[in-house]
């Protein structure tokens, strides 16, 4: 009996187990229906292409037109993320085990990026939207962009952008369709940086751990933006909307960097605040023999603070330092000055102060006042010597601004504003200090007024048709102290001075600054869209150097350099291909400049009182077809540009001696007829993402003799013409791989690490030509008979390998 009682329970357990097992597996295989609706908290309209992502199954999607997404999945317990560009996240954790409806209200917060709504967003705006050559990154996107020594950065990001270049390995600025590097209006959080590079260009100076969007206008700007007549880089830092403590950084060869956000007072104070600094004496002599006496050292740190005293008002302060040091073998020399090398401290403070009042639901008054300063130094130490001799300029920059913005409805917004700036430049000062080779100097500072009214409507008239048009009026005027040089027939010897007492008006400028743009929708996935711009520049950059150094003079527009005028005029066709996943796009466009400045023949600007004696006024013109493929989508994404262009410039001038190539066109500085580049991004699991990218370009103009004569046993060349040659054709490959090894959803301390290869095949590019005089029959199989021997500098020569590890703790 007890043997049967056993039996009995054993048969019970088996079908016990049997029953549970079976249960566990169907509810394994059991799927339920996952929805969302997912509107804007406001306007309680619904958020198209909102991005949906939920883990651990790693899967999600974007939402429809109305609002709606679904995803069948097994029963389990999930976290999902709800984000929509210039809206706060939603994190949800649920536990799925039947169908379930959730209904997300995201609530706008300015400035944040969401890389996959970027990309949905720019396909929209790429056929919608009435702005041409715009291009909005988000700073996830600008990681995958591989850049020298381990280092994401925005202006080597932007060089892959088609129409946009630099001038080489080392470069302080971007050229945007042809123009120069001071026709580009860079702001960061709207306070505008004049030397926006550190290490000799191969970085910017940007905090990268603060930044949230950058934004380039290259057509028709928009009328908000005045004061450079090529392009605005518009870099937006982060609002730090933050409810819990979070500290992000990274360790490299070059540069280290930590960043901090935390609520101060909770909801009402927070702080972002990232800085940066490198050291990179140690590291030059290994990526050139000719930088082994160079030394290297630059720091930079943001901070932002955010209030919201009311549900109505925010305001920000933003705080922006940089500083770099660089020691270089002597390239600018002073007569009288025994220096056997130069150093450079170049120096940025700027600071921001914005006040967001939201009136009701769709209108907004933006108050903002801007600062900013720019004090670059020259050092010669002497030698034998304890004595540094000085060479220092400035910019004092402070601007007002007001606009209000007001939503009329889905087909109609604008805005209206006015900006007040005040420029005041210190063109140059030498302090020999306890010297007595050469005496001390001081150039009259400069002093102009800019106001400006501008006002911009965006309108859609019907479906397949929408317009931006804008108005921005000027007025600059140029004060004293100042100094009127009359010269003689020469053009150098002066006969008459009239001089203007301080505040007193010199010469005043104004203009209309008409905007445009058009786009029709030709269907759902093509669409053509033309555009037009005005734009006058009141302050430019004169320099007689492949890139701006230190020594270069920043002039304000007065009776002698009238302000720079451009008329840009663009048409392009666009096109989305497949399932959303390729775009296409094709650009034209043309400007036209007026009083260009350019360096007379012979030009040594350094400490000239009188500068129009070293410089023309002209023409430009730049013209090109940009054409451009995108894959937005997949695990393998990327884009493709090339571009036909080119730069030409023209002297004006009634005078021989100054007229530049006989007042003939002339390519100039920053011609490149043509342009190839592209970025592969290989996406292989979540863990993994390897990047390439390859730039190659036509070579940078430069001048060679047109023949030479002997002084003195010396043979001297003579120069006739301006870029009246190439250098041999630029090109580079760039690697990037970024390993992320955080597995866990709700693991605080998250690290990856980025191995980056710069030049990988070590192309020696050519930064600059140069002649010499030859000795005996040195290399005479390449000079043959010429006296004269030409060669070529590089600063690149082999490939940069760096490793950063990369953090943030939260």
């Amino acid at each position: 009996m007890k043997k049967d009682f056993l039996m009995k329970v054993n048969c019970i357990f088996l079908l016990l187990s049997v029953f549970l097992s079976t249960n566990y597996a169907l509810g394994q295989d059991r799927e339920h229906e996952l929805s969302f609706k997912i509107i804007d908290n406001f306007t309680g309209r619904p958020l198209q292409n909102a991005d949906v992502f939920i883990q651990p199954c790693d899967c999600g999607g974007i939402s429809d037109s109305d609002g709606m997404f679904s995803i069948r999945l097994p029963e389990n317990n999930y976290q999902i993320i709800i984000s929509f560009i210039g809206f706060g996240e939603d994190v949800k954790r649920i536990t799925l085990d039947k169908d379930l409806t959730i209904n997300v209200s995201l609530s706008q917060q300015e400035e944040q990026l969401s890389e996959v709504i970027v990309r949905a967003k720019n396909r929209i705006d790429d056929i919608e939207s009435p702005q041409m050559g715009a291009l909005q990154l988000s700073t996830q996107e600008l990681k995958k962009l591989p850049a020298a020594i381990g280092e994401y950065d925005v202006l080597k990001g932007m060089t892959l952008v088609a129409g946009v270049n630099n001038a080489g390995e080392v470069s302080n600025g971007l050229s945007v369709r042809g123009g120069s590097l001071d026709q580009n209006l860079l702001l960061y959080d709207y306070a505008p940086v004049f030397n926006p590079t550190h290490l000799f260009g191969l970085f910017s100076v940007f905090t990268p751990d603060a930044l949230s969007s950058v934004e380039l206008y290259r057509a028709n700007i928009p009328a908000r933006y005045g004061g450079r007549i090529t392009s605005v880089l518009d870099i937006k830092v982060k609002n730090p909307y933050v409810d819990k403590f979070k500290l992000s950084g990274g360790v490299g060869l070059v540069s280290s960097r930590l960043t901090i956000e935390t609520p101060i007072i909770e909801d009402k104070l927070m702080i972002i605040a990232g800085g940066r600094a490198g050291v990179t004496d140690f590291l030059l002599p290994i990526v050139s023999k000719r930088l082994k006496n160079t030394k290297a050292r630059f720091y930079d740190a943001t901070i932002k603070l955010l209030y919201l005293p009311t549900d109505n008002d925010q305001i920000s302060f933003t705080g922006f330092f940089s500083k770099d040091f660089y020691q270089l073998d002597l390239i600018s020399k002073i007569d009288n000055i025994n220096a056997e090398n130069n150093q450079y401290d170049f120096r940025t403070l700027n600071g921001t102060l914005n006040w967001l009042h939201s009136i009701n639901e769709s209108s907004r008054l933006r108050t903002i006042l801007v600062g900013s300063d720019y004090n670059p130094k020259t050092i010669f130490p002497e030698v034998d010597s304890d004595n540094d001799i000085e060479f220092e300029s400035r910019i004092n920059y402070l601007s007002l601004i007001s606009e209000y913005s007001k939503n009329i409805n889905e087909k109609l917004d604008y805005y209206v504003g006015i900006q007040a700036n005040r420029y005041e430049i210190s063109p140059g000062s030498l302090d020999p200090g306890t010297g007595n080779s050469i005496l001390p100097v001081s150039l009259t500072s400069e002093t102009g007024y800019e106001l400006s009214g501008y006002t911009n409507i965006n309108w859609n008239p019907t479906e397949s048709l929408s317009l931006s048009a804008g108005m921005r009026y000027t007025n600059f005027s140029f004060v004293g102290p100042y100094t009127l040089a009359q010269f003689d027939a020469t053009g150098e010897a002066v006969i008459d001075t009239q001089v203007f007492d301080k505040g007193e008006k010199v010469s005043s400028y104004s203009g209309l600054e008409p905007r445009l743009g058009i786009n029709l929708k030709l269907n759902e996935t093509t669409s053509i869209k033309a555009s037009y711009a005005k734009v006058n520049q009141y302050l430019q950059n004169v320099y007689n150097s492949t890139t701006p150094l230190p020594t270069s003079r920043w002039k304000l527009s007065d009776l002698n350099f009238k302000p720079q005028t451009s008329n840009t005029y663009g048409f392009g066709i666009y096109k989305i291909l497949g399932d959303d996943s390729y775009e296409i796009g094709l650009e034209g466009y043309y400007r036209d400049t007026e009083n260009v400045l350019a360096y007379k023949p012979g030009a040594d600007f350094f400490l000239e009182e009188y500068l129009e004696r070293d410089v023309v006024q002209g023409f430009g013109e730049s013209y090109g077809v940009e054409l451009s493929l995108k894959k937005s989508r997949g695990k393998m994404n990327g884009w493709l540009n090339y571009t036909w262009s080119k730069s030409l410039l023209r002297s004006q001038s009634g005078n021989l001696v100054d007229r530049i190539n006989n007042n003939n066109w002339y390519p100039s500085d920053f011609d490149r007829p043509h342009v190839l580049n592209g970025t592969v991004n290989f996406e292989g699991d979540k863990y993994n993402t390897v990047s390439l990218s390859f730039t190659g370009q036509s070579g940078r103009p430069y001048t060679i003799p047109s023949g030479y004569f002997e002084v003195e046993n010396k043979n001297v060349p003579i120069y006739l013409e301006r870029n009246n040659s190439r250098l041999p054709i630029y090109h580079r490959l760039d690697f990037s791989w970024t390993i992320k090894y955080a597995k866990k959803v709700d693991k605080r301390w998250l690290g990856d690490w980025t191995f980056t290869v710069y030049n990988v095949y070590g192309r020696r590019n050519p930064f600059n030509s140069y002649y010499t005089q030859r000795n005996g029959d040195e290399n005479s199989e390449i000079f043959l008979g010429s006296p004269l021997g030409s060669y070529e500098l590089s600063i690149l020569n082999s490939p940069l390998f760096a490793l950063t590890y990369n953090f943030v703790f939260q």
